[in-house]
């Protein structure tokens, strides 16, 4: 079954196109966040974070049916960035969360 993104041409292009808006739409829309909302917003970001794992594994198997080795490793290079991104976000959260659950328990660590 031929699809656009098996096609030997247009395929590539439109998953480096797609990785360039994502990336764009990312920082625009971060940007716009307050910066006093972006520790509570870190767990809502890594829902969308586990997304990007996902559509990062789906294009590298589509490059790897295909044999185009470069833009497999691209694929899963950005698989394993957005995999650090999301155990960063839920280690920020935990601290987050570790220092209001201290709150009256001065003794205890």
């Amino acid at each position: 079954m031929e699809t656009i993104l098996t096609h030997p041409v247009w395929g590539p292009v439109i998953l480096v196109a797609v990785f360039a808006v994502a990336s764009v739409l990312g920082y625009i829309i971060i940007k716009k966040v307050p910066s006093l909302l972006h520790t509570p917003l870190m767990s809502g970001m890594n829902a969308l974070s586990g997304v990007t794992v996902l559509g990062a594994l789906i294009a590298g198997a589509v490059c790897f049916k295909n044999g185009q080795t470069v833009l497999m490793l691209v694929a899963l290079l950005a698989a394993a960035l957005a995999m650090i991104n999301v155990a960063g976000g839920f280690a920020v959260t935990h601290k987050m969360l570790r220092m209001f659950n201290k709150k009256g328990k001065e003794g205890e660590k």
